[in-house]
């Protein structure tokens, strides 16, 4: 959800600049800075970024630069001024400090020097609304460019994960085998060969091996990924069900690390995992 827009009209002797940013939020968290004079316009403002941005941390600035003689000439509050001078006047002498510049740190206080905000005309108001509008396309372009590259990115790592979960398919078959010799010989060091009960062998073997079959989980992690793809490719605003498709993604995959039990099938799953973190980072980015 990040994103970055900004836009400028030159109407002559004032010149609008309007910039918009955002970074990520759960919620559409909107603070806006604009002149005084624009105070009655923050509504409908604020109504157009809610329309369009829907989430994010977002900052929208409105900055109004006068020039030549439509520049205001500015007032100083004198009382103020004066205040400000003698407590500084007090403080420097008290410190022995110089007191050289301590009039112009007294005119950089706040209050001091004001301008005078008229307040604006339709005409002035159609050109800010102007540049917002095209500053909200710029801002909203730059998410849609930077979409398009998570969009290739999680794609890839989503595909990476169906990959090695074919790779698991493979690893799969090898574990029985190596699962009975190794219960065989545990067997055999701990009662001798011959007094094994092989048809009870046999029967706790399956039971056993049963526990560790992973068939429905590979079939809900290949149709997780699936949806996942899916949703990717939607129109909408689905940052957030790709978090929850993400959620049960990783819970397959966690639930067949657990019944692996074979050093090749959790280094394929260690590897899932991986992948699945950088694409639960990226989602964070995503409306």
């Amino acid at each position: 959800m990040t994103g970055y827009g900004i836009a400028t009209h030159d109407a002559g002797s004032t010149k609008y600049t309007v910039e918009i940013k955002s970074l990520n939020s759960k919620f559409l968290e909107l603070s806006l800075r604009i002149p005084k004079a624009f105070s009655e316009k923050e509504f409908q403002l604020r109504t157009e970024c809610n329309k369009q941005i829907e989430r994010g941390k977002v900052n929208l600035s409105i900055n109004v630069e006068q020039t030549g003689s439509a520049v205001k000439a500015a007032g100083i509050d004198t009382k103020l001024l004066k205040h400000y001078y003698e407590q500084l006047k007090a403080v420097s002498v008290e410190l022995n400090e110089p007191t050289g510049n301590l009039m112009q740190l007294a005119l950089g206080l706040p209050e001091v020097v004001k301008y005078t905000e008229d307040t604006i005309t339709e005409e002035e108001w159609k050109s800010v609304e102007r540049t917002f509008q095209q500053a909200l396309a710029n801002f909203q372009q730059f998410r849609a460019d930077e979409g398009s590259v998570l969009q290739q990115e999680v794609t890839q790592r989503i595909n990476t994960i169906m990959h090695n979960l074919q790779l698991v398919e493979v690893e799969e078959p090898k574990r029985i085998p190596l699962i009975r010799e190794r219960l065989n010989q545990f067997l055999a060091d701990a009662v001798g060969g011959d007094n094994v009960d092989h048809n009870r062998f046999e029967q706790e073997l399956i039971y056993y091996i049963d526990k560790l079959d992973v068939t429905e989980e590979k079939v809900r992690l290949k149709t997780h990924c699936e949806y996942f793809l899916e949703t990717l490719k939607g129109a909408d605003a689905n940052g957030k069900k790709l978090g929850f498709i993400s959620q049960e993604i990783g819970r397959e995959i966690n639930t067949l690390g657990s019944k692996a039990n074979d050093a090749a099938m959790q280094k394929l799953v260690v590897g899932m995992k991986e992948e699945l973190e950088k694409i639960k980072e990226q989602l964070l980015n995503v409306l």
